[in-house]
C-alpha cells in the first residue's frame, strides 16, 4: 500500500510520514522542488502518475500573518491545491485526507463546537481552509476533512507548549494569552487518527484533537509546566504572567478567541479514542525533555 503525504516536512507531515512507514506504507513524500503547491498541473500529476491508495493533504500556509500579507498565494496553496488533489483522487479511486483547522469556525461564543456548528473565519488564514473544505468536499464526497487546533508535539518544529517549556528550562520570564481557548492536539494523535480512518467509510467534516473542556494558552502552560515539574526538569513551577489577546500587538491578523472543538463524533461515533487535554500536553511534555541533552526517554 503506498500513500502521498503532501506537506511531509511540517509538523505534522513528519509525524505522519513516520507513522505511516511504521504501519507498513510505502511513503512518498514529494518535497516543495518536486512538486510545486502553487501549481496546480503538478500537483494532478503527482497524483494521478504515483500510484498511490491514499492521500494526505498536511501542506498549508497557516502563519496568519503571511496569509494576511498573501492571500492569493494563501487562497492557491490552502483551497486551490487541496481541491486539485481530491479531483485526482476522484479519478484515482485513492483515498483523500485533508487537513483543516479549528479557525474557520466562529470564535465569538464560548464552549465547544461540532461539525454542523457556524463557521465565520475571523482572518484571511480561516477563509483560505474553509474554502479549501468546500472546494475539497466539491471535488470529492468521500473525502475526509480533519479539523485540527494547536497542533504541537513534533520536538524538531516546536509549537507553543514545547517554546515556552524551552524557556521555562533557560529561566526565562514567562507569559501566555489567557482569554483565547481551544485544545491542544498532538501530532501523533493526528496521524494515528488518519491510519484508523482510512479503512472506514467515515468523510465529511470530522474534529480531531484532545477531549475536555477549552483550555487558554495560559491554561496549556501551566499543565505542561506542572508535567515537567512532576518528573523533576523544574525545580518549581515557575511563575506565568497572564496577558490577554487584546495586548498582544505583534499579532496583526485577527485570532479568534473561541475555536475549541468537540471530537464527539471522532471518538463516540467512530470509535476513535483521543487522550484528554491534561493527558496530550503531559505526553507532548515527555517526548520534548526526552529530546534534551543528559536526557533518559
Amino acid at each position: 500500500m503506498k500513500m502521498l503525504i503532501f506537506g511531509g516536512s511540517g509538523r505534522t507531515g513528519q509525524i505522519m510520514c513516520r507513522a505511516a512507514a511504521a504501519a507498513g506504507w510505502q511513503v512518498v513524500a514529494p518535497s516543495h522542488a518536486e512538486c510545486d503547491l502553487l501549481n496546480t498541473d503538478a500537483i494532478s500529476r503527482q497524483v494521478l502518475n504515483c500510484g498511490a491508495d491514499a492521500v494526505v493533504n498536511c501542506a498549508a500556509i497557516s502563519g496568519l500573518e503571511a496569509c494576511l500579507d498573501d492571500p492569493l498565494t494563501a487562497h492557491i496553496v490552502n483551497a486551490v491545491a487541496p481541491a486539485s488533489m481530491a479531483l485526482a483522487c476522484r479519478h484515482t479511486g485513492a483515498r483523500f485526507v485533508h487537513l483543516s483547522t479549528d479557525y474557520v469556525l466562529e470564535g465569538h461564543r464560548p464552549g465547544l463546537k461540532n461539525e454542523s456548528t457556524r463557521c465565520k473565519p475571523a482572518n484571511t488564514y480561516g477563509e483560505s481552509k474553509r474554502e479549501g473544505e468546500w472546494q475539497v468536499l466539491e471535488a470529492l464526497s468521500t473525502a475526509l476533512v480533519l479539523r485540527v487546533s494547536w497542533v504541537c508535539g513534533n520536538p524538531a518544529k516546536p509549537a507553543f507548549v514545547e517554546s515556552m517549556l524551552a524557556n521555562a528550562l533557560r529561566g526565562k520570564p514567562l507569559s501566555a494569552i489567557a482569554d483565547k481557548y481551544s485544545l491542544p492536539t498532538d501530532a501523533a494523535d493526528i496521524a494515528s487518527a488518519i491510519l484508523a480512518l482510512l479503512p472506514t467509510n467515515a468523510a465529511g467534516i470530522v474534529h480531531v484533537c484532545s477531549g475536555g473542556e477549552p483550555l487558554s494558552w495560559h491554561d496549556c502552560v501551566c499543565h505542561a509546566l506542572q508535567a515537567a515539574a512532576d518528573v523533576g526538569a523544574l525545580p518549581c513551577i515557575p511563575q506565568v504572567e497572564r496577558t490577554t489577546l487584546a495586548s498582544a500587538s505583534f499579532f496583526r491578523a485577527v485570532r479568534p478567541r473561541h475555536t475549541a472543538m468537540s471530537n464527539a463524533r471522532l471518538v463516540h461515533t467512530l470509535g476513535i479514542p483521543m487522550p484528554t487535554a491534561q493527558e496530550t500536553l503531559r505526553t507532548v511534555t515527555l517526548r520534548y525533555l526526552n529530546t534534551l541533552p543528559g536526557s533518559h526517554p
